[in-house]
């Protein structure tokens, strides 16, 4: 006898046969699992572990590192209110607004990393594990899916998504290295095989596979940061610092992009990213590394080379998720972020990001 199909775990009943791909079903994993009832009868025993969820005692460096950002950031309000106010400028109205809208999300973004990290380790790992699978949940409504395809997102979301971050809890560098870009990509093809389903088979199941590795995957490794060295202080500012020049990079690539930006990359693709843009994004980042050096446990010139590699791999994101918008025809991924479409119009800097700056951080300190 078969096992139930998620139609029947749901409360799926019936569809209109037969299905068109040119006619997808959405799938949603909040609205699949709406009907599921759960219930726990026993508390299952808790395995004791060396990961413990106390919050972070931050020495006077790091917490000069955070007063850095929330001055920053309020510098960047007064400034955008000011020009807001201000009628005769010269600066257009939109890119004011734009900016002001990206400041707010600032705000947000910055105060829920530094609540997560003074709740300790398992709280960021856990703010990140929830905004991935948010993320992926905003790729996957895009994507046009198959009913043979539900199975094996529903692993997707519900086995490989958060099995990632308890490893990257756990520190398993060993398994969350390999995990998706192995086991979950050799899982995924195979389950729709399984289904008996073709049509346009590779074409479906690399979609799910990019949305795994981009939202769940490359964004892991951020909160792996906070791991990666045995003294926590330094993991802390690792973070912070890869947040800092990564979401800063973003804007000052916007702002040269908007003010002197003549050369436009791929017009297509994003028009306002320009040569100009990326460029100054690198150069400024370069120089803000070098003045937060002393708050990381970079030297100054390792400082103003992460910081710049990390502005062009997050230039590389915007880039690549610009352009998966453009194939699905869609403005935004989402609508959770005011002004800014969904989360993951906003993290896609940090999603290509944050395996480059892990592995080359983790190539200096072990």
């Amino acid at each position: 006898m078969g096992l139930p199909g998620l139609s029947d775990l749901v409360g799926l009943t019936s569809f209109d046969p037969p299905y068109s791909f040119d006619a997808p079903y959405s799938f949603d994993p909040l609205c699949e699992i709406r009907d599921l009832e759960f219930r726990c009868d026993e508390r299952p025993r808790r395995r004791s572990t060396n990961v413990t969820p106390r919050a972070i005692e931050m020495n006077p460096v790091t917490w000069a590192l955070v007063g850095v950002v929330l001055a920053s950031l309020g510098i960047a309000s007064l400034f955008g209110h000011l020009l807001g106010r201000q009628a005769d400028t010269g600066v257009n109205p939109a890119v004011v607004r734009n900016f002001n809208l990206r400041v707010r999300a600032w705000w947000l973004m910055c105060s829920l990393l530094a609540a997560a990290v003074l709740l300790g380790n398992i709280a960021t790992i856990i703010l990140f594990g929830l905004i991935s699978f948010w993320a992926l949940r905003e790729f996957i409504t895009v994507t046009p899916t198959r009913l043979s395809d539900h199975r094996s997102l529903f692993h997707v979301f519900f086995v490989f998504t958060p099995l990632q971050y308890v490893l990257v809890g756990l520190d398993e560098y060993n398994m969350f290295s390999v995990m998706i870009p192995v086991y979950a990509f050799l899982f995924v093809p195979a389950r729709v095989a399984f289904a008996g389903d073709y049509k346009r088979f590779l074409e479906r199941t690399a979609k799910v596979q990019a949305g795994l590795m981009i939202c769940v995957y490359c964004l892991s490794h951020a909160p792996a940061l906070v791991n990666l060295t045995e003294n926590p202080d330094h993991n802390v500012q690792l973070l912070f610092f890869f947040v800092i020049t990564t979401q800063l990079g973003d804007a000052v690539q916007f702002g040269f992009g908007r003010l002197w930006g003549k050369r436009v990359i791929a017009e297509a693709i994003s028009p306002n990213r320009t040569w100009e843009g990326l460029f100054g994004g690198i150069a400024v980042n370069a120089l803000l590394g070098i003045a937060l050096s002393w708050a990381t446990p970079f030297s100054p010139w390792q400082a103003a080379a992460m910081a710049s590699i990390t502005t062009l791999a997050g230039f590389a994101g915007g880039m690549t998720m610009s352009a998966i918008k453009r194939d699905r025809g869609v403005k935004d991924y989402g609508t959770l972020v005011e002004g800014h479409g969904g989360v993951l119009d906003r993290i896609d800097s940090l999603c290509f990001a944050a395996p480059v700056f892990y592995h080359l951080a983790r190539t200096m300190f072990l």
